[in-house]
């Protein structure tokens, strides 16, 4: 039987392209595919697929948040992360909430297919260059390592990266669907976390730690 592959990613032209490569491949075949959470969840629950592959950006929530329902509804599905985001926190939160691949979309072409092989087969996959980033980041004790961000909850740190690149607390409880006072009581337990007093302190945390962010990224 060929091996069913469910997709979750708000971009039409990703979409298409991926169902491309999947219709190539004699023994996958497409079952789905949705745009927002909310729609995955619906469609997954009356159709569970063999492999979901999924965005960590969605517009009505994290993808984050998406793969621990769909694991936790469908404990035999395979993750597999495809995502704009190449860094080791996105890495790092993805793997722990249940991913068994990922896969920047810098590094779509080559990759997509052999990934999905592979968590096919019980097995991780990484992009080769996600992996250097690793292996380096272990090598060196990378800013990552060990920093006040690692200690946050996953909600905790999607907020924390919102307010790293300007945005509100309106915004940011828009985003997630939460009201404000849930995002004021998340910023202070990241205040205990960061040990800080002040929003004002935890912003500017939240800024210098993009930053580092993008340089660590950019020489790694």
């Amino acid at each position: 039987m060929k091996k069913r592959i469910f997709i979750v990613d708000d971009h039409p032209m990703v979409c298409a392209g991926l169902a491309g490569e999947i219709a190539r491949e004699p023994d996958l075949t497409l079952c789905g595919q949705a745009h927002t959470l909310a729609e995955a969840l619906r469609q997954m629950a009356a159709c569970p697929p063999d492999v979901a592959v999924v965005d960590l950006s969605l517009p009505d929530g994290s993808g984050l948040e998406l793969i621990k329902d769909l694991l936790a509804r469908h404990p035999a599905l395979v993750v597999l992360v495809l995502s704009l985001h190449d860094d080791l926190e996105h890495l790092d939160r993805a793997l722990r909430a249940g991913a068994r691949g990922y896969v920047s979309k810098d590094d779509l072409a080559p990759n997509f297919i052999p990934a999905l092989r592979d968590v096919l087969a019980g097995k991780r996959y990484l992009t080769p260059r996600l992996t250097i980033k690793l292996a380096n980041a272990m090598i060196d004790g990378g800013p990552y390592m060990g920093a006040p961000a690692a200690r946050l909850s996953d909600r905790e740190w999607e907020i924390f990266q919102m307010l790293g690149r300007g945005s509100e607390i309106g915004q940011i409880a828009a985003t997630y669907h939460l009201s404000t006072s849930t995002v004021h009581t998340y910023c202070e337990r990241m205040k205990q976390k960061f040990g800080v007093r002040t929003e004002r302190e935890l912003l500017v945390a939240a800024v210098r730690w993009s930053t580092q962010q993008q340089v660590s990224a950019a020489r790694l």
